[in-house]
């Protein structure tokens, strides 16, 4: 997709706000409520990253990221995961295959369920790290590699995996190094009176309401091309990259700003450069679904809490204080300031929209 003049992006802003808006009302036919979620799993695809999602049991997990996958046309996979289950009970094996014709046996991959566009590793802290790990060069490189051959994986590819965040026993917590992969940490919550009424009418009703597929792989591919395109000025870069290094602890802060004391007190590890990058790429989508030409420090703000909740390691002070990532970073964003951008940056913004 060739980078698009004025006039064209404000036609391809257009397009791409509109194939969210038509996401989100037929996801509602199915979910109830749940707004805010629902809106950032289709940031993360819109960025092509990956989401995991934690919420006790019962907020409707996995029926939402089916659901998704329904409205985008894709092929959908689910995989429990279990604690006996093995890498290539993901990823797939090589078996011994006979030709029938010459008699001559020889190994053929078979391919596992990770071989589709959206993959739901259900309860994905339920599994030994081993399995685990056999993920990460899914989700990084897309691609598996059996016996030394290398297998793309389709296009588009999302993985969302689901956690339960009170059942600790028997559970292996994932690796930071994992959970740096994923794009967004998604909180579920509970939902409100009135929705859990609706919700109540639905499952109890005579009929079940379904998803229809809205938009396809081709357009979603061209919206991900939209949000890698979308401008940022410098001094929005460096309020994101304020907020990020504040968070670690080792290094000094610029500018004379002095780092919060819910970050000293509780932050025991800060976040890494993949959190800058995807910051940056997540305010560019919500930009895009909002129909702006640039991105601004509020878009900075409404999309640091799921970019960095599961990338900054509290101490032992946080836990026994019952203090919560959230919090701290809800702190972090009303302490760092926004500079004044560059005129001349402004103006070639602007110009974009015209």
């Amino acid at each position: 997709m060739s980078e698009p003049q004025p006039a064209d992006a404000v036609g391809a802003l257009r397009d791409a706000r509109a194939a969210f808006e038509a996401l989100r009302q037929e996801i509602a036919r199915v979910i109830v409520g749940q707004d805010r979620v629902v809106e950032q799993m289709l940031l993360a695809i819109f960025c092509r990253g990956h989401a995991v999602v934690v919420g006790v049991p019962g907020l409707a997990k996995t029926l939402l990221i089916s659901t998704i996958a329904k409205t985008l046309g894709l092929g959908f996979s689910r995989i429990q995961f279990t604690p006996d289950l093995m890498p290539s009970d993901i990823t797939g094996t090589e078996v011994i295959q006979e030709d029938r014709a010459t008699g001559q046996r020889g190994l053929t991959f078979v391919k596992g369920p990770i071989f589709s566009n959206v993959i739901l590793a259900d309860e994905i802290n339920r599994t030994p790290p081993k399995t685990q790990a056999a993920l990460l060069e899914a989700m990084q490189e897309r691609q598996v590699t059996a016996g030394g051959q290398r297998h793309e994986l389709p296009e588009p590819f999302f993985v969302l995996a689901t956690q339960n965040p009170i059942e600790q026993e028997g559970t292996y917590p994932l690796p930071e190094a994992q959970l740096d992969r994923f794009m967004f940490q998604i909180s579920i919550e509970y939902p409100t009176m009135d929705e859990e009424l609706e919700i109540v009418k639905r499952a109890t009703g005579g009929e079940r309401a379904s998803a229809n597929c809205v938009l396809s792989a081709e357009r979603i591919r061209a919206v991900q091309a939209l949000v890698r395109q979308v401008p940022v000025a410098d001094h929005v870069v460096r309020y994101a990259l304020r907020i990020i290094r504040a968070t670690r602890i080792g290094e000094p802060m610029e500018g004379g700003i002095e780092r919060p004391a819910l970050v000293k007190d509780y932050i025991s590890w800060g976040a890494g450069p993949r959190a800058s990058e995807n910051l940056i790429l997540a305010a560019k989508a919500k930009a895009v679904i909002e129909g702006s030409a640039h991105v601004t420090p509020s878009h900075i703000r409404e999309v640091a809490l799921p970019v960095l909740r599961h990338r900054v390691l509290l101490n032992f002070a946080a836990e026994a204080d019952r203090v919560k990532p959230d919090g701290i970073i809800e702190g972090l964003l009303k302490a760092i300031p926004v500079e004044g951008g560059d005129p001349g940056d402004r103006r070639r913004l602007d110009a974009l929209t015209r």
